[in-house]
């Protein structure tokens, strides 16, 4: 199965109009046109019944304490667990595009709700639990967000766009699943995956 995330090149930095947030000398960091990409795929195996397509940081720290504070870094060395930026399941097998946009055209203040599309279902991001204590950003966070590293970051965030080829039409899901959970209910489901990585940073010092 082959899979084109238009603008996303293997192993290269993601453009800053697929972005949540881009460099600013002034405040470090400044909102930005957070459009999803388009996605293509071809050659889905016989017997492909649904798709799902996760976008996945592995980098992301495991204690938040020191995310942006002024006068500290996060070292390499630091815990890390994944975050997800793009949860769609139960998208028709004869489904093979998502235009670019289609799914997120701007920041959304406090989120865009999860559910059903015209090409699957949206299940929650990240951003749902990272916005929490921001009284002007906080809420359900549905759909595509993309990269916004910390920028006192000492790594580069990687992004691994994954589509899944599935033997089934539902995973059953609904209201706000997570990508942990879609994870749990296509085991045993999957025909094929292919995937595109991509790299994004804030830090001025990695760019």
């Amino acid at each position: 199965m082959r899979l084109t995330i238009k603008g996303v090149e293997e192993g290269k930095p993601i453009p800053a109009t697929f972005a949540f947030a881009v460099p600013d000398p002034e405040q470090h960091m400044r909102l930005s046109d957070n459009r999803n990409p388009e996605v293509r795929w071809l050659d889905a195996p016989s017997g492909t019944r649904s798709f799902v397509m996760l976008v996945t940081d592995p980098d992301v720290p495991g204690v938040a304490d020191d995310v942006n504070q002024e006068g500290k870094t996060l070292p390499p060395e630091l815990p890390r667990v994944d975050f997800y930026h793009w949860v769609l399941v139960d998208i028709p097998a004869e489904v093979n595009l998502l235009e670019e946009g289609e799914m997120a055209d701007g920041v959304v203040p406090k989120g865009k709700p999860p559910g059903q599309t015209a090409k699957g279902i949206s299940g929650i991001n990240g951003y749902t639990g990272f916005l929490a204590g921001d009284p002007d950003m906080a809420g359900v966070y549905g759909g595509y967000d993309g990269p916004c590293p910390p920028w006192n970051d000492e790594i580069v965030h990687r992004y691994t766009f994954s589509l899944f080829a599935l033997d089934i039409p539902t995973l059953g899901l609904a209201g706000e699943f997570t990508g942990e959970q879609v994870r749990e209910a296509m085991a045993g489901h999957v025909l094929a995956e292919s995937s595109v990585t991509g790299t994004y940073t804030l830090n001025p010092d990695l760019r």
